[in-house]
């Protein structure tokens, strides 16, 4: 006998470059209110995975890393905080959720989705103007500072705010990512998991070549585009379109990650898919835009390239796009020497869909480096909100 399918009260919005399946904790069914296999299961359904056609036409899922996300948002249990927020990376193809590091594209909707759906109480915020959201960011421990835009006790979504990648202007939602270098990473507790700010990364039939390892934003591998046979003007389908391209990436991904000591053994990153994260970069250079814009060279200070999940990606991650002002602020990693060297407070890169501007606030402090906070705009709104439905039996 088939039973009725399960009704979850959930929001569909789009923060960033991003998009996913937002639910409150309180929401979702009791056994899936605690971490473990009811919950992945859930989150597998609910957005279609995993899916042996890359598809996810039975789910919400929209077949890429940028769109196979969710979100379980609930009232801090955290002081000086309103919110707690999870962020579940959701596999396409194989049967897994990656709880090991955030979404910054969608930090930029946790705040929008608080409000809206009542985890914070309205009256204590302002009627106009910017509402100042504190998020405690569970997968990483880290604490991120949201600025909404309020316009009559509600949240403003619409503003002529223009983001690369994403087609509409919407309101402006600045985002505070505060003390983003990972002091407790699994890779030896600092910013940079070895100690040293360019490292030799070898890579056994790819060669020997410089990488910068830096736990900021996410655990990133970032390598010179001209070392690995790049420009650093590529666009999604010169990468995703050519396999044997992405199995080099993944590889020097897993070199990476071993290297880092955020996994034991090269086997262990095919089920640690979302971080790290690996970006190539180049000096400033002009091209084109995936959308047909012309991007100067003039415009920007370096070009980025970055893939997650395994393709790469249409714009930047907002995690990846931390890491990067977090990097290009610290004379001497790579991501610094491609956008000239030298001390900077903020830096515009060239990206697949066009330019963003990161800033970060670096200092050195007998001999090592801390960054007390990187900042940058995106904005966020909701596309959908009701119930999503999946089999009674899925938990």
């Amino acid at each position: 006998m088939f039973k009725p399918q399960l009704k979850i009260p959930a929001t569909y919005m789009r923060g960033g470059t991003s998009k996913g399946v937002f639910f409150r904790l309180q929401d979702l069914p009791e056994a899936a209110q605690q971490p473990g296999q009811a919950r992945d299961q859930l989150l597998l359904r609910v957005i279609g995975s995993p899916d042996p056609y890359a598809k996810q036409i039975d789910g919400m899922g929209g077949a890429t890393s940028s769109t196979s996300k969710t979100v379980i948002v609930s009232k801090s249990t955290q002081p000086g905080h309103q919110v707690d927020y999870l962020f579940g990376q959701v596999s396409i193809d194989k049967a897994f959720v990656d709880w090991s590091g955030n979404c910054g594209n969608l930090s930029a909707a946790v705040g929008s989705f608080a409000i809206q759906s009542g985890l914070i109480d309205v009256t204590t915020l302002p009627a106009n103007g910017l509402a100042t959201v504190h998020i405690w960011q569970v997968n990483i421990q880290k604490t991120i500072v949201a600025h909404i835009p309020m316009r009559d006790g509600q949240v403003q979504e619409m503003g002529d705010f223009e983001l690369d990648g994403v087609t509409f202007p919407a309101a402006e939602v600045q985002l505070e990512f505060v003390d983003p270098a990972d002091d407790d990473c699994e890779g030896g507790g600092s910013m940079f998991p070895t100690g040293n700010l360019v490292d030799m990364l070898a890579v056994p039939d790819l060669g020997t070549f410089p990488a910068t390892f830096i736990n900021a934003g996410i655990p990133t591998i970032f390598v010179n585009a001209a070392d690995i046979g790049y420009t650093g003007t590529e666009l999604q389908d010169d990468i995703n379109s050519d396999a044997a391209a992405l199995a080099r990436f993944e590889k020097i991904r897993a070199y990476g990650a071993l290297q880092m000591g955020l996994i034991n053994d090269l086997s262990e990153a095919q089920s640690r898919q979302h971080t790290p994260k690996i970006a190539f970069v180049a000096p400033a250079q002009s091209y084109t835009a995936s959308s047909g814009k012309a991007v100067d060279s003039a415009d920007v200070d370096l070009l980025v390239r970055a893939l997650s999940m395994g393709k790469l990606h249409h714009a930047m991650m907002g995690t990846c796009a931390v890491a990067i002002g977090t990097a290009a602020a610290i004379p001497g990693t790579l991501v610094n020497l491609a956008a000239g060297g030298g001390a900077r407070t903020a830096v515009r890169f060239g990206h697949p869909s066009g330019t963003l501007r990161v800033g970060a606030q670096a200092q050195l402090h007998d001999g090592s480096w801390t960054v007390t906070k990187a900042i940058m705009s995106r904005s966020a709104r909701v596309l959908m909100e009701g119930w999503v439905r999946v089999p009674a039996e899925t938990c």
